[in-house]
This record gives structure tokens, C-alpha cells and sequence, in this order.
């Protein structure tokens, strides 16, 4: 398989006046300009404690040859080590696409409290695009879940990946 030309989006540079939803969304925005480069599937992930990015990642399947190497699942990892627990009771995610089932539930299960994502996929997404993970009623964690910041923005970069994956495998 051929490998892409370097990622034409440049690369946010946030304020740091204005730590909002917009602010953490340009650093996870970046991580998937990262994965592009890496020839992954651009999507990358913040987590923020206490209005600090303690973890950061981006797709790393096929660098790493594992199916489970997504940008939330290493970011939580991250995070877990950088707290010293499991339990991420106080933190929030950041991603670019909504997160798959496998990736919800890790969110779940890690206690996430809040969870940001760009896009809605409706193919494969676990917190309301294909199914709602976060709202299984005997789940005894239940996530907030916001939508929408910066889509225009990731929808256009992972369009323009798959148009240019398609257009080189022919």
C-alpha cells in the first residue's frame, strides 16, 4: 500500500488565555494530523485532569500491528499512569471521531466523566452514532457526552484522507 504525502492541514496552535472545549479539541486535532503522518487513520485523543493535558496519543493500529491501539484506549493508558489509578473519575476526553464500542466502553469502565468528540459515526460509533454505550441502564457509570466541537474541522481531515487513500489505491 502506498503511503500518503504528509498531512496538508497545518497544525493548530492554541491559546492558552481560553482552556475551553475548542482549546482541548485543537491539541487532539493535532494528534490526528500526527496519525496522518504516521499513515494511520486520523484520529487523535486528549485527556485533561484539572485543566491539564496529562495524556495524548493518536492512532497507532498500524504502526503498532494491534487492533486495540486506537488513540482513546492509549490515551487512557496514559492517563491511568500519569494518576496512578485506573479510576479517571475527574477527567475528560477529547477525540476527533466518536469513539468505537470498544473504545466507549474503555471510557466507561475507566470512569470518564466527560466525553468530547468532533464527529458522530454512525457506522461504528459507541456513545450515540451506532449504539449508546454510555446510557446502558444497569451501567453504573454514565458519562456526560458533548458533541459537535471543531467537526467541520475534523470532518474535513478525515474526508480528505479517505479520498486520497481511495485515489491512490487505484
Amino acid at each position: 500500500m502506498k503511503v500518503l504525502d504528509p498531512c496538508p492541514f497545518p497544525k493548530e496552535f492554541p491559546s492558552q488565555l481560553s482552556k475551553d472545549s475548542n482549546f482541548f479539541m485543537q491539541h487532539a486535532y493535532n494528534q490526528s494530523i500526527n496519525a496522518w503522518n504516521a499513515d494511520e487513520v486520523p484520529v487523535g485523543a486528549i485527556i485533561v485532569h484539572n485543566e491539564e493535558i496529562i495524556a495524548s496519543a493518536h492512532n497507532q493500529t498500524r504502526t503498532q500491528k494491534d487492533p486495540s491501539a486506537h488513540a482513546e484506549m492509549i490515551a487512557i493508558s496514559q492517563a491511568a499512569r500519569h494518576i496512578g489509578d485506573w479510576r479517571l473519575n475527574e477527567c475528560k476526553l477529547y477525540v476527533t471521531k466518536e469513539p468505537c464500542p470498544m473504545c466507549a466502553g474503555a471510557t466507561i469502565i475507566s470512569r470518564i466523566k466527560e466525553i468530547h468528540f468532533a464527529l458522530l459515526d454512525p457506522k461504528m460509533g459507541g456513545l450515540g452514532g451506532a449504539i449508546s454505550l454510555h446510557k446502558l441502564p444497569q451501567s453504573n457509570h454514565k458519562p456526560s457526552v458533548f458533541t459537535g466541537t471543531m467537526e467541520q474541522e475534523c470532518k474535513t481531515l478525515f474526508q480528505a484522507f479517505f479520498q486520497l487513500k481511495r485515489k491512490s489505491s487505484s
